[in-house]
């Protein structure tokens, strides 16, 4: 089964307002695993970048001045997601950005049901904890001290591992690997040395012993013809 988790990077938060996608993440999933396959592009927002915003990805105008439109990578995007189920951490905030750029270039948006929002599965699962990534990440006691800022790409790195975690750990990966080296390994005959049997007969001793006690029971099953 192929997922794609996927994080995106923006000018703010409202695509309604004016803000604009700045960055995409998205990492290739085969039975929950990570594949290696990847997608990442900066993206020229074509407006200014707000202090709030900078000091949360840390991407400036000036970085992303030279970078392509979302325009320009739109259809190998799309091509990378295929039709793919698509993993998100607050997956109607991405998906109202994504499909805000896909309307303003007129092409098909994307359905929510096609999203799994890891939010809502970690809310459901961990009552009243706290839900966001960094937080998943302590609870996994998944490595993230590298995150010190949001970046579409390596948050979706971590996400794939939180949701590996959220939906029952490694055992997908495990089953596989076992499963992998049972049909790698041939089979083996194990020899065993014929032990000769050993004998039960009763000695005199035992044998007298227990017909007394079989001579002190009432109706002896023993003693049946």
């Amino acid at each position: 089964m192929r997922e794609i988790v996927l994080d995106t990077e923006t000018t703010g938060f409202d695509p309604l307002s004016g803000h604009r996608i700045v960055e995409i993440g998205c990492v290739e999933l085969f039975n929950h695993l990570p594949t290696g396959e990847v997608f990442h592009r900066y993206l020229n927002p074509e407006r200014d970048m707000p202090e709030e915003a900078f000091k949360v990805h840390g991407l400036s105008a000036d970085f992303l001045a030279d970078k392509p439109l979302f325009a320009e990578v739109m259809a190998d995007f799309l091509d990378f997601l295929g039709d793919a189920p698509l993993v998100i951490h607050n997956a109607e905030f991405d998906m109202r950005f994504i499909n805000a750029e896909l309307a303003r270039l007129g092409a098909p948006t994307l359905p929510m049901s096609r999203s799994i929002d890891t939010v809502a599965m970690a809310r459901k699962r961990f009552p009243g904890a706290q839900a966001n990534l960094d937080a998943l990440c302590r609870r996994f006691e998944i490595d993230n001290t590298h995150r010190t800022r949001h970046g579409a790409l390596l948050d979706s790195e971590l996400l794939a591992e939180v949701y590996l975690q959220l939906i029952g750990g490694r055992q997908p990966g495990l089953e596989l690997g076992i499963a992998k080296a049972a049909a790698q390994t041939p089979a083996q005959r194990l020899e065993r040395p014929i032990r000769p049997a050993r004998p039960h007969a009763p000695t005199e001793t035992e044998a007298t012993a227990h017909a007394a006690f079989v001579g002190g029971l009432k109706n002896a099953l023993w003693l049946r013809e």
